[in-house]
């Protein structure tokens, strides 16, 4: 993945996300990765996360998730979590996540979000505006 073009944010690893052995508890990893999505609306798209849900209404859920977990993490690890995008439909965005420590790859998830009306509970095309600043981040192949 090409870092130029990624989405960036640094995450450390706390006593609330691990088991009893130190490692992080693997459904922790959607949670900080549905961090790292908000973080990219707000910083990376420029797009209030916030008033999207509450303003505007709309949601970003997950249709599609594929994960692999690589090496384990402990707390007091830090992670630097990646985005990429894949691929952007009519109402769905394709995405790779990646954590890593250092130059070591933790975790790679592949996901899909789709753009859904929370009053209509239905997709939602994704606007020109919104397309064009989802472009910026590409992945390279």
């Amino acid at each position: 993945m090409d870092n130029k073009r990624a989405f960036e944010s640094e995450k450390r690893v706390r006593f609330q996300h691990c088991d009893p052995a130190g490692i992080i508890f693997y459904p922790q990893y959607f949670v900080l990765f549905h961090e790292l999505i908000e973080d990219w609306f707000n910083r990376g798209l420029e797009v209030n996360y916030a008033d999207l849900i509450a303003v505007q209404r709309l949601g970003v859920p997950t249709v599609r998730l594929e994960c692999d977990f690589i090496v384990p993490s402990t707390i007091g690890d830090t992670l630097q979590l990646r985005l990429a995008v894949r691929r952007v439909g009519t109402t769905s965005v394709a995405l790779s996540l990646m954590a890593f420590s250092g130059d070591e790859l933790r975790v790679r998830m592949e996901q899909v979000i789709v753009l859904f009306s929370l009053e209509r509970r239905a997709p939602v095309s994704i606007s020109e505006d919104l397309r064009r600043r989802i472009g910026k981040f590409f992945a390279s192949e």
